[in-house]
């Protein structure tokens, strides 16, 4: 199943106390649940005024209906092509 980065902007997202993060998250979790187990959120990064989710889900537009059902912007959906580290420079063996 394909990865995704969406990019939400949110202005002041790195201001946002504990409780209200909490508060997104649990918005989030609520609507995954109703839409079923083909859309996972891994993880989010958060910066001072965009959060980077990270999701594995069937296609964009799943992503773009959790979005509209939980009440949080998709501002851009990018399709994980690979994914690198430190590793990737290493020569093989």
């Amino acid at each position: 199943m394909p990865k995704y980065v969406v990019e939400r902007e949110i202005p002041g997202a790195g201001m946002l106390s504990e409780t209200e993060l909490r508060s997104i998250s649990q918005a989030s979790c609520a609507v995954l649940k109703d839409m079923g187990p083909e859309i996972q959120w891994l993880h989010s990064f958060v910066s001072d005024d965009k959060i980077y989710c990270l999701y594995i889900a069937p296609d964009e537009q799943a992503l773009r209906t959790h979005a509209e059902k939980g009440g949080f912007p998709a501002n851009q959906i990018s399709k994980v092509r690979t994914v690198i580290d430190p590793t990737t420079a290493e020569e093989a063996a």
